[in-house]
């Protein structure tokens, strides 16, 4: 197994053949984390990548239920996901099927890459110490073919630069609402 880090103030990115991992640390109390990740009324201050906005159609949090979204582009364009909740684990772990969906809710390709895996096992883990959260997201292909594990594992610079983004973008919510 080949492995690059790569660190940035209170951010590290963790790259290899076998998962993505991303840590971020937030100056805000895992309670607070916990619920800007799982309630719909924090969720559309900092889901998605820099620059888009989110509408959230659902979330039901418990094992089996969903949270829908679709994301807007500054000039327009809409693309859909969803979440289906695996495990929830109050306010410490949260393992979902992460995909990209068709206007029907349904697993699709990503819009940009046709050869990304239909679905992306995901687990976020979340921990406190001194009033401060360490989250970590662990992300791997599921079910997908040996062409779907390369487009995902040749994408990890890009998931970087994006989860950075969204983090981004939650680090600066989280202060504004403590």
């Amino acid at each position: 197994m080949t492995e690059r880090i790569t660190t940035t103030g209170d951010a590290a990115q963790v790259s290899s053949d076998q998962e993505f991992v991303y840590t971020r640390k937030f100056g805000a109390p895992r309670d607070l984390v916990w619920r800007a990740l799982t309630e719909p009324g924090h969720l559309v201050h900092w889901w998605g990548p820099q620059g888009f906005t989110v509408r959230v159609a659902e979330v039901d949090l418990r094992p089996g239920g969903l949270f829908r979204y679709t994301l807007r582009s500054p000039d327009g364009w809409e693309m859909r996901g969803r979440w289906v909740y695996q495990e929830i684990a109050a306010p410490e772990r949260l393992v979902t099927l992460t995909s990209f969906t068709d206007d029907n809710g349904n697993p699709a390709r990503h819009p940009m890459n046709p050869m990304w895996p239909l679905e992306m096992h995901t687990v976020a883990s979340l921990t406190e110490a001194g009033g401060k959260t360490t989250l970590t997201i662990r992300v791997t292909p599921y079910n997908a073919t040996e062409e779907e594990r390369q487009a995902f594992f040749g994408e990890l610079d890009g998931m970087g630069e994006g989860f950075a983004g969204t983090l981004d973008k939650l680090g600066r919510y989280l202060s504004t609402i403590q």
